[in-house]
């Protein structure tokens, strides 16, 4: 039994009116302060049940059941990817790694401008392999940390490191939730993606370059804090490398989802987390001092606990309101559009554009839901403009939202607006560059 093309029906533009509506609140959460997974959650329920209402009354209830597992298998093998994934970035916090790698940048006593390129490659790098947002927030805490007086090192710091962790995260499958879809999918193989290094790269080093000459390069005074990882930090993050390689290779060589390798990984830091927390609940047993009382034996479900809860219910919202807006044929329609009038070269890059204004994680959720014909080429075009067009804006991706709240009253929406025409021609020759290459 077939399905209806609801779009003009009753039922289609009520969902549509939903979704709009719903991702309206999600923007404007910098303002309302409501938690955008709320709204998204509640309208992939009431999209849905709008859609169940409409079949029932047709006759065809039983080809609803088989489209919504089908949708909810995509979210179930991103949410158990992502949460392996976060409950690692959380014990390497929770072990300080993070913290003792901004205060060996901060006790190095660079210059404003070294600081700047510094933070702006690790950014670029480190966000190709954990995420984009953990990296934003960790290298503005180093820029925070050593320009409290200089507001405007900061703002133009902030927009650098937003801007090298959206083209970082474009080149591995780990850097980005865009690009882990794309990956997971099946569209693009794992060794595929980094040939847009040079393209990130490119995008990149324009704006960064530009931005650099407004720093002045003024003499910081070394910084005197000291911090230590604790026991069992270099353990956790080889076995994190260990959970990425597992996740490669089964997705490459068993031809199994990688979050299975996730999760495998996972259950290897869990199992790590039980003899660690043992030798610590000894140790602080046997050596009661003021001192011990600060250590916290480790608890790997307390770091499962402390995933973002909110990013992955977001997730869900995403892609079951997406899917129901597909299932009921308005995505069918913008394909046709996008990819057939238009060009799937000129579709590409309008995606990019768009995940400036309404994120970039819903656009490729569409993206795939498209499924538009393409090659190898436009596939890791598509990926790059997602992950990167995000720059555009401050409210275009999770890092820039992220450090608007970080670096609150000097990082914002309108100082982010001022590099805009420079990340706006970054962007413009990284797809150049790649189609260049291709």
């Amino acid at each position: 039994m077939g399905t209806l093309d609801l779009t003009w029906n009753w039922a289609g533009i009520t969902a549509l009116a939903l979704f709009i509506l719903a991702y309206s609140l999600v923007i404007s959460e910098e303002f309302t302060h409501l938690r955008k997974s709320k709204p998204v959650v509640l309208a992939a329920g009431l999209i849905w049940a709008v859609i169940g209402i409409q079949y029932s009354l047709a006759g065809q209830q039983a080809s609803l059941d088989s489209a919504i597992r089908e949708y909810l298998v995509e979210f179930a093998e991103l949410f158990l990817f992502l949460l392996a994934a976060m409950t690692y970035v959380n014990s390497m916090n929770e072990r300080h790694v993070f913290k003792a790698l901004r205060v060996w940048l901060v006790n190095r006593g660079f210059t404003l401008r070294q600081l700047f390129w510094i933070t702006g490659v690790i950014s670029f790098f480190l966000s190709a392999l954990i995420d984009n947002l953990t990296t934003a927030l960790v290298m503005s805490g180093v820029v925070l940390a050593v320009g409290q007086d200089n507001r405007r090192f900061v703002s133009i710091s902030c927009v650098n490191i937003v801007v090298a962790a959206n083209a970082g995260g474009a080149f591995s499958p780990f850097g980005d939730i865009t690009t882990l879809m794309v990956w997971q999918n099946g569209n693009v193989r794992f060794e595929q993606f980094f040939a847009l290094l040079l393209p990130s790269v490119v995008n990149y080093l324009v704006p960064a370059i530009f931005m650099s000459l407004a720093i002045k390069n003024e003499q910081l005074e070394a910084g005197t804090e000291s911090v230590k990882m604790r026991q069992g930090a270099k353990r956790i993050m080889a076995l994190f490398a260990l959970t990425i390689t597992l996740a490669v290779s089964f997705h490459n060589f068993l031809h199994i989802p990688p979050f299975l390798g996730m999760v495998t990984g996972l259950a290897c830091l869990q199992i790590f987390g039980y003899f660690l927390r043992r030798k610590e609940t000894v140790f602080v047993r046997h050596h009661e001092t003021p001192m011990t009382g600060d250590i916290v034996p480790f608890d790997s479900f307390r770091e499962v606990a402390r995933a973002e809860w909110d990013t992955l219910l977001f997730f869900f919202g995403v892609i079951m309101s997406v899917g129901g807006l597909s299932f009921i044929g308005y995505l069918g329609h913008v394909s046709g559009y996008l990819y057939l009038e238009l060009g799937p070269t000129t579709a590409n890059v309008l995606v990019g554009v768009i995940s400036a204004v309404i994120d970039n994680i819903p656009v490729m959720v569409a993206v795939l839901h498209m499924n538009p014909d393409m090659d190898l080429q436009q596939w890791l075009l598509v990926t790059l403009t997602a992950g990167t067009g995000g720059s555009l804006l401050s409210i275009g991706s999770a890092a820039g939202v992220a450090l608007m709240g970080q670096a609150r009253g000097i990082y914002s929406f309108f100082t982010h607006l001022k590099w805009m025409p420079l990340i706006a021609v970054g962007y413009a020759m990284s797809i150049w560059v790649h189609l260049l290459i291709s």
